[in-house]
């Protein structure tokens, strides 16, 4: 039996979970990863029609459930234009400004399954020839996809099969340091869904019986906003999204604890759910921090918004400069672990 939490094992699986290109409404191929990892596990599975993939774990209770979630869709773009000078304009998905992705590198999807790679560069990026180029927009007018292909006008392009609405994915750059840091793009959510894989291997390795059935929903829209608002059993009580804590000025969020969300942009979490959470990391010395995310939405809210009928929360290893160029610590991810284990064992609130 492993010793828990693996963290070098939870580190090694973020690596490949944010190495699998899945901006939103292109995530089969990380769906697929998911779903074989539980199937050695022999762990029940199922695909809703969304694409997203629905794990079952049965306790004692079959009267009263609980969902966690986490979710495998990334930031991305598509193809908007092709551009006659032979390159590429872009549609944003997901929530991140362009200046986020200049000069990174890319892959070009195309609908007959060849990639092609390319850089995400402004039109004006030469200084020797463009006198705005540090002062220009970082906009979609101005921004482009440099293919790495002979290509010279939108006639080219198209002979190689790109075309308008090919998805266009970010190379995440991962690095894990030697001092327990974890940079790359995607660790939202991405780190997320290692942490519910691992606690779902650990209750099998351990063989625990939880007090309630409960369901682990790895969405794949929530960058969009509506990952988790459907597919949840009418037995769910208690749904609990498992996402990024945001850090920056005013927030009490850092990258070496959980961080348990009291507030977002749809408002407070339930109260009772939170206090609940913070008993049990004091209980159980887990390094926590409360916190509200001013500019943020959770599958939990989405699930809320739709009408459900539930207890929610919100929680998650903090990350630094999310949407962009993302950085958590080895100590986020072990506070987080523990703090669902023990969660997942424990009475509901009501």
């Amino acid at each position: 039996m492993s010793t828990y939490p693996n963290t070098d094992e939870t580190k090694q699986l973020i690596q490949k979970l944010v190495s699998i290109p899945s901006p939103s409404g292109f995530t089969d191929q990380v769906i697929q990863f998911v779903e074989d990892y539980l199937k050695q596990l022999e762990v029940e599975t199922k695909r809703n029609n969304k694409g997203g993939l629905i794990a079952t774990i049965p306790g004692t209770n079959n009267n009263e459930h609980r969902m966690l979630t986490a979710h495998v869709d990334t930031l991305g773009a598509m193809v908007k234009e092709v551009k006659n000078n032979g390159r590429l304009r872009l549609d944003l998905i997901g929530g991140f400004r362009y200046n986020s992705i200049e000069g990174e590198y890319c892959e070009i999807h195309t609908s007959s399954g060849k990639v092609y790679t390319g850089t995400i560069l402004m039109h004006q990026t030469s200084v020797h020839v463009y006198k705005d180029a540090g002062t220009a927009k970082r906009n979609q007018e101005n921004m482009e996809v440099r293919i790495d292909a002979e290509v010279n006008d939108a006639d080219e392009v198209r002979e190689l099969g790109i075309e308008v609405g090919d998805f266009v994915t970010f190379d995440p750059r991962v690095q894990i340091t030697e001092n327990g840091f974890i940079k790359s793009r995607h660790l939202d959510d991405k780190a997320s869904v290692a942490i519910l894989l691992q606690l779902i291997k650990r209750i099998k390795e351990e063989k625990i019986t939880l007090p309630y059935t409960t369901h682990f929903l790895i969405s794949n829209n929530e960058e969009i906003g509506y990952g988790g608002n459907s597919n949840i059993p009418p037995e769910t009580v208690e749904y609990v999204a498992v996402d990024m804590g945001a850090i920056g000025d005013g927030q009490s969020t850092d990258e070496y604890t959980v961080s348990i969300c009291v507030k977002d942009s749809s408002g407070p979490y339930h109260y009772g759910l939170r206090k609940h959470f913070v008993s049990i990391a004091e209980q159980n010395n887990v390094g926590y921090k409360l916190d509200i995310y001013p500019y943020y939405g959770s599958d939990a809210s989405a699930a809320i918004r739709s009408g459900h009928d539930l207890v929610h929360g919100l929680i998650g290893p903090g990350i630094d400069s999310s949407h962009a160029f993302e950085r958590t610590h080895e100590k986020a991810l072990v506070n987080t672990e523990q703090l669902l284990y023990y969660y997942i064992q424990s009475k509901m609130v009501i």
